[in-house]
């Protein structure tokens, strides 16, 4: 579904992405995880050409991502940032209905998939005529996600989608999401600092460092048998995390 071969990109004389290679099969569930200036939120945004590489080739279902204009590739990958982006000007229908009525759609078809989505996220429908600035958080990332899945895409994208979030809430929308991959057969490539959150949704975990890929496997694979130190400590802090918890539990309770 998704292939990068040797792409590479600088900025300013700095790395940004060292060849990368990397496959993404269909209906896969990918985390992109490392350090922050690894690369991996360049590296999302060359999917869908919001940045050009320098070198090296990206193939999106067998066709390569620079074949036609850049717009038409993006209203066929739907993206999700972790500040969400909504209009503020808009309500959230019309948030939702953004690419939807750039594709031309009828006004009938757009009210339909407005209400559908409105469901599938979990959303009341009387949020539909309601200003973003009107919603918490949470709400308006589950908007975040109806916009991105409005044009019906076999791609997300998620770039560190619920990192602004409350514990709860962020739980709550990690596994909800989780859910709606399933059940559109959907194939997601998403960034997160959150090991625990890339162990819990994804399939597959692609580890960066300076630009290049340096771990790509299933979460119990590597951890069970990461090589590199670095990698290993990386996909442990679930693991601290929860001693540390158990040690404070423990304490709490002597």
């Amino acid at each position: 579904m998704i292939e990068l071969s040797g792409v590479e990109k600088r900025y300013d004389g700095h790395t940004a992405l060292a060849g990368v290679d990397l496959s993404v099969a269909r209906g896969a569930f990918v985390a992109l995880v490392g350090a922050s200036g690894s690369g991996k939120t360049t590296l999302l945004k060359i999917i869908n050409r919001l940045v050009a590489p320098d070198a090296g080739q990206v193939r999106i279902a067998g066709e390569a991502a620079d074949a036609g204009p850049p717009h038409l590739l993006r209203r066929r990958i739907g993206y999700v940032f972790q500040e969400v982006g909504l209009f503020p000007h808009f309500t959230v229908a019309e948030n939702i209905a953004v690419t939807p009525r750039l594709l031309g759609w009828s006004a009938e078809r757009i009210d339909t998939r407005v209400r559908d989505l409105l469901d599938l996220v979990a959303l009341p429908q009387e949020m539909a005529g309601r200003a973003p600035d009107a919603l918490s958080g949470g709400q308006r990332q589950r908007v975040g996600v109806a916009r991105a899945l409005a044009a019906e895409p076999a791609i997300m994208l998620l770039d560190e989608p619920f990192g602004a979030l409350d514990p709860l809430t962020r739980d709550a929308l990690g596994d909800d999401y989780r859910a709606l991959h399933e059940r559109l057969s959907l194939t997601t490539v998403m960034v997160t600092h959150d090991m625990a959150e890339a162990v819990l949704l994804a399939d597959r975990i692609v580890v960066m460092r300076a630009g290049a890929v340096v771990a790509d496997g299933a979460p119990g694979e590597l951890m069970a048998g990461a090589a590199d130190p670095d990698v290993r400590a990386l996909l442990e802090t679930p693991r601290r995390q929860a001693e540390r918890l158990r040690e404070r539990l423990a304490e709490a309770r002597a």
